[in-house]
């Protein structure tokens, strides 16, 4: 297998973000490691991080179309997927495609959103498919959800539930840039940076990448490593409800994606550690109900209690 079209998918990829976004490096790896997983995002930090930025950024980089859906109480199923309406010229019904026919979506405030809107995302992002007045209807083969939450604010807002965050991939948080970031963010506010940003990859290497990192091989003691992870979480202390078969399934493919960007064919434990916390912080219930940091620190401390495999000479 050749790893050097994803290593060089990454370079090109943080290369051209950075032109618009200052730092935050490993949010744009998480990004590209979910894209070529084919999984989604939920964003969960306080407005104002450049969450819309990073988002639109990456879609004119990798040359797809891209929508923002401001999430609102009053905001329907139909206004995301489509509705079908009577054309008086022809006599006949035409579908009129929703946003959800873009490629990535920003899912702005999700949680704004009452439950019968937030349930027609269930069907989207996990058979990248919507049903319309009974036929089914194909989405892009990228479609993304990138889905925001702000943590703070809880007036008026319908909590997802845990089959729903169980559909994300990751869940993430941007955080604050240091000093120096945030001086150049300011600076660079004077032009609209976002217009310099040109797509620089070909529909033909996102092709390749998502066809092949299931390639990267994961050795007997990896999947052990991994299922320990997940067992782990299932019988410790602080948790009441454990990681699913979903998780395992997304751990293994996250840390296939960041060993293929890292240019090795093989998965190693570090790779397992890297992507595991963002991979499983939103798949566990914890008996005292906290915040997302929380529940990262438990997924941090398990990773650290668990035995990883040793190399074989």
């Amino acid at each position: 297998m050749d790893v050097k079209p994803f290593v060089t998918f990454r370079e090109n990829v943080l290369k051209n973000v950075s032109q618009a976004i200052v730092g935050k490096r490993e949010i744009v790896d998480l990004l590209i490691i979910s894209f070529i997983a084919g999984g989604h995002i939920l964003l969960e930090d306080v407005s104002g991080l450049g969450k819309t930025t990073i988002a639109k950024t990456f879609a004119k980089t990798i040359g797809v179309p891209f929508k923002k859906i401001q999430f609102t109480p009053d905001l329907l199923p139909a206004d995301l997927v489509g509705i079908n309406y009577y054309n008086e010229k022809t006599g006949k019904f035409d579908f009129k495609k929703g946003p959800f026919f873009s490629n990535i979506i920003l899912a702005d405030e999700v949680n704004r959103a009452t439950p019968r809107t937030q349930s027609s995302l269930l069907e989207a992002m996990e058979e990248k498919q919507i049903t319309v007045d009974g036929e089914t209807k194909t989405l892009n083969p990228t479609f993304m959800v990138l889905a925001t939450q702000n943590p703070v604010e809880s007036y008026g807002t319908f909590p997802l539930t845990e089959s729903q965050t169980d559909r994300f991939f990751m869940r993430i948080n941007i955080g604050y840039p240091t000093k120096d970031e945030e001086r150049e963010i300011i600076l660079r506010n004077e032009t609209n940076i976002i217009e310099n940003v040109h797509c620089i990859i070909k529909e033909e290497e996102i092709k390749y990448l998502s066809e092949n990192y299931g390639k990267v091989y994961g050795s007997e003691d990896i999947m052990n490593y991994i299922i320990d992870i997940i067992e782990n979480t299932r019988k410790n202390d602080k948790i009441e409800l454990g990681v699913s078969p979903r998780g395992s399934i997304a751990l293994f493919k996250a840390s296939q994606v960041y060993a293929a960007i890292n240019g090795r064919d093989h998965i190693i434990p570090e790779d397992i550690k890297k992507v595991a916390v963002h991979v499983l912080n939103h798949r566990i219930v914890l008996k005292k109900k906290g915040k997302m940091e929380e529940s990262v620190k438990v997924i941090k401390e398990l990773i650290d209690k668990t035995k990883e495999p040793t190399e074989k000479n």
